[in-house]
């Protein structure tokens, strides 16, 4: 029997559908999506290490917050007015900016989250709320 040609057309609108989301919640094998920052996510067992490249950008320049477990990156590199010594014969860089949103498996410790930015390196540790020793065992009869 055939197939039709229609369900394949849906089959390959919604594998692309998944990859381009993937894409924008940190999966492997999505698209980039344009503005987006390349990020790497980690789980070591404890805590989950977030790792961006934002070369050419300044800590003042970058933002990062954490709200309802989505790790939220923003970084916005003004332009320069004027050229301090001359004009411009050729103008390419030009301000930038770039955003990702990077949605977490599992709770964090949300005080006990920290980021260190190094040779266009950001790095963002998150730890995971720890189980408490405290809970109870429930039997069922």
């Amino acid at each position: 029997m055939r197939r039709n040609p229609f369900d394949e057309l849906e089959e390959m609108i919604d594998r692309i559908g998944r990859q381009v989301e993937e894409g924008m919640i940190g999966g492997n094998t999505g698209f980039p999506v344009p503005g987006s920052v390349a990020v790497d996510v980690a789980d070591t067992g404890g805590e989950f290490v977030v790792t961006a490249d934002l070369p050419g950008y300044d800590t003042d320049d970058i933002d990062l917050t954490l709200t309802d477990g989505t790790l939220r990156l923003e970084a916005t590199q003004e332009e320069e007015a004027e050229y301090e010594e001359g004009t411009y014969i050729r103008r390419e860089r030009k301000g930038k900016s770039a955003s990702r949103r990077i949605r977490l498996p599992e709770p964090v410790e949300e005080e006990e989250v920290s980021a260190s930015y190094t040779n266009g390196v950001l790095t963002v540790r998150l730890p995971k709320v720890s189980e408490d020793d405290d809970s109870k065992r429930i039997d069922i009869e």
